[in-house]
């Protein structure tokens, strides 16, 4: 029996060695690439593109009252069938004009220990207008409301092809942001090797004209006056540059 081993005991085989060293061979190839890990900086460009509108979106409307729901609707029906007729006869193809609210609601009188009462309805019609000649925008606005409109929601003004503004605008946001890279590389003394990462993105604002309640003028008649402004474009790129020391 060999020296040093109990009765019963075995003595152990030598253990392999050929797996620790494998792995440790796998973690000395993984340890320069880890190190050699590129180096990124991050750089945001923005732009901004002005362009005068060549559209305009419009809301107006009807609201009538009367003591029935009945009375109030038909009102309100005659009312909105003649401003749809002076929107088409100022231009506007039927395509372009939508209905885009109607409601009927019960209008009560509240007073203290009393239950409300009914006092009559209310009916409200809106249509949505898209006008793609903005010359006619004025005299439009002054017919609506000579044939019945009383209420307007707005009025915003747009491009119908924002493609070639929107892609001006990416543009010199990504060269914003590339300018921007190479003066931070430069006050850093390292140099750019390539773009890892590009993103960008548009949003857009307009002039939305104020609100106001159209109301029917007397006397001398002259188109409603309107200014149209610019469309702003925006865009924001965001690139990842990968760097090296020079």
């Amino acid at each position: 029996m060999p020296q040093g081993l109990a009765a019963g005991q075995k003595r152990r085989a030598p253990r392999s060695r050929s797996g620790a060293a494998l792995m440790l061979a796998a973690l000395a190839c993984l340890a320069p690439a880890a190190a050699q890990a590129a180096s990124t900086i991050t750089v945001v460009g923005d732009a901004r593109v002005a362009v005068e509108p060549d559209m305009a979106l419009l809301s107006a409307g009807t609201l009538s009252t009367a003591k029935t729901a009945d009375e109030a609707l038909a009102a309100n029906s005659k009312a909105v069938t003649d401003v749809i007729a002076a929107i088409k006869a100022a231009g506007v193809a039927p395509k372009d004009i939508a209905t885009a609210n109607f409601s009927i609601q019960p209008q009560y009188v509240y007073a203290q220990q009393s239950a409300p009462k009914l006092t009559g309805f209310e009916v409200r019609n809106t249509v949505r207008v898209t006008v793609r000649d903005l010359k006619i925008l004025g005299p439009l606005l002054d017919k609506m409301v000579q044939s019945g409109a009383n209420q307007t929601s707005g009025l915003t003004f747009t491009l119908s092809n924002p493609d070639a503004a929107e892609a001006e605008a990416r543009a010199a946001a990504v060269k914003d942001a590339i300018a921007q890279a190479k003066a931070v590389a430069d006050a850093a003394g390292v140099r750019l090797t390539r773009i890892a990462r590009i993103d960008v993105s548009t949003d857009r604002s307009g002039p939305i004209m104020p609100r106001p309640m159209l109301m029917k003028a007397e006397g001398a008649r002259m188109a409603v006056p309107v200014e149209g402004g610019v469309v702003e474009l925006g865009a924001r790129a965001s690139l990842v540059y990968e760097f090296e020391p020079q």
